[in-house]
């Protein structure tokens, strides 16, 4: 897999060559995505706003994911990361959004989401997608690994079809 700064690179061609924007909803990662991005110059070009919603009154209350799918199915799941990513486009300017939400550790964890366990989403035009990742690792291993993973596939969905395909 290309470094964080590469993907972050690859997301920013993607994004300016359709002229579009990316919001980011974050969890487990505090941050760091949207840290990522704006690491590289000149990413106002297509960075819009990232979203820190760490507790879950903060994803209803930023993002409008309803508390209702949180008490039911918990912060780590993937109705809450669809709605976190939809969220973020729906509360912003942007046309491309990732949101992740896990137990990055070294507690929280339980027998159905052990420490490692990531929900992400990304919401395209295309439509909203999610997936589940279990990371191996100390906190900071799991939190760089959610990184790499939601920018690697954001950057997948933007990538222009295949020749043919």
């Amino acid at each position: 897999m290309p470094t964080v700064p590469a993907l972050v690179a690859l997301l920013a061609h993607a994004l300016q060559t359709r002229g579009w924007l990316v919001a980011t909803a974050e969890s487990c990662t505090g941050g760091l995505i949207a840290a990522a991005c704006t690491e590289l110059a000149g990413s106002s070009q297509w960075f819009e706003r990232g979203f820190v919603t760490y507790s879950n009154a903060a994803k209803t209350d930023m993002l409008g994911v309803d508390a209702a799918l949180i008490e039911q199915h918990g912060a780590v799941s993937d109705g809450v990361a669809r709605a976190m990513a939809q969220g973020a486009l729906v509360r912003s300017r942007a046309q491309a959004a990732v949101a992740v939400t896990g137990v990055a550790g070294p507690g929280g964890g339980s027998p159905n989401k052990p420490v490692g366990t990531v929900w992400f989403g990304w919401a395209v035009p295309a439509g909203t997608f999610s997936e589940v990742r279990q990371f191996d690792g100390d906190r900071a291993t799991v939190r760089q690994a959610t990184v790499a993973h939601a920018l690697g596939r954001l950057v997948e969905l933007l990538a222009p079809p295949a020749p043919g395909g």
